[in-house]
Order: C-alpha cells, then structure tokens, then sequence
C-alpha cells in the first residue's frame, strides 16, 4: 500500500521555514504507530529537518544532489526509484510518503490512502499540503482532540473506480521479492 501521512492547517499548511509550525503531544506517537516497521519516503529537506532515519523504520531519501547512507536508511533519486526499491527490496512492507511538498504532490495520484491530521485552525506558513479532489476518496473521522490546537485524525481510504490508475502506475499493492 502506497500513503501519505501528514498533518496540514485549515489552510492546507504544513511547514514554516523548513520546521512543522506546531507541537502535538500525540501527533508523534501517531505518526511511529502507523509507520513502525514499514517504509518511509522523504524528500532532502524532510530528511534534514528529522535529523536522522526514525528506528523500526526503512527510510527513502529523494535527493540527487546529496546521499544519506546507513542502517535501513537509502537515498534514491525519484519516487518512482522508490516505489521499485520497497516492491522488490523491502516485500510486503507499507510505504508512507512523508513530506515536503512537492513529494506529497507527486505522490498524490497514486496513494490508496491518506493519513492525515486536520488542525482545526488557520495556520501561517510557507509549505502546503497539495489540494485534492474529497470525491475520490472515502473519510473516516478517527478521532478529535481538545488541544491548543484542536485537531482530529482523518483517514481517506481511496474508492475503487479512482485506483486504476494508480494500478496502472504500478504503485500500489504488496508485491513480494523473487
């Protein structure tokens, strides 16, 4: 399964100056449930701003200009060199599309799924989350928290029709090594 996982203001943003603009106390805690033990892909600068690849994770960097290196850490230079690597190298393992902005943009058209958390307050910033078309997707409200900023927990679950051409794309789906 290909999905982004992100957490965006009512308008849409997702960054300030290269940071989060923002401190959710259970928004990391989320963010390690759904991603431990699958794969995680990140542009240069998302890469930069964590420090380091998250444990019981496998991390994708896009970059062409610089290489990240380690344990279950791999920089690549496209999502579509991504999407191949985790299908052939890393079976059966869930890939998450992380951030920045252009990645999620790219990503969009192929995710089945989007995690996202939606603050319930306008935000200022420099970085936004890509519009997309709700009608192609199904929302589930998980949960709403009462916090500095309120926020509530989003899944939108891609409807059948809208994943041919993700299908077609040959981004989704376990596929296994062999």
């Amino acid at each position: 399964m290909l999905a982004l996982i992100a957490a965006y203001s009512r308008n849409r943003v997702i960054g300030k100056d290269g940071k989060i603009p923002w401190q959710l106390k259970d928004e990391k805690r989320r963010f390690k449930e759904l991603t431990m033990g699958n794969v995680l892909v990140m542009g240069r600068r998302t890469f930069a701003e964590i420090g380091r690849a998250l444990p019981g994770r496998f991390t994708i960097v896009l970059s062409s200009t610089a290489r990240f290196e380690g344990e279950s850490l791999r920089t690549l230079p496209d999502l579509q060199s991504a999407l191949d690597y985790a299908r052939r190298e890393l079976c059966g393992k869930d890939v998450f599309v992380a951030g920045g902005a252009r990645l999620y943009a790219e990503a969009l058209p192929l995710a089945e799924k989007l995690y996202i958390t939606e603050l319930d307050a306008d935000v200022a910033g420099d970085t936004y989350f890509p519009a997309f078309d709700a009608v192609l997707f199904d929302r589930e409200v998980l949960s709403r928290t009462e916090d500095v900023i309120p926020y509530t927990y989003v899944t939108y679950t891609r409807k059948p029709a809208a994943l041919v051409g993700a299908q077609a794309a040959g981004a989704t789906g376990r596929s296994c090594c062999g």
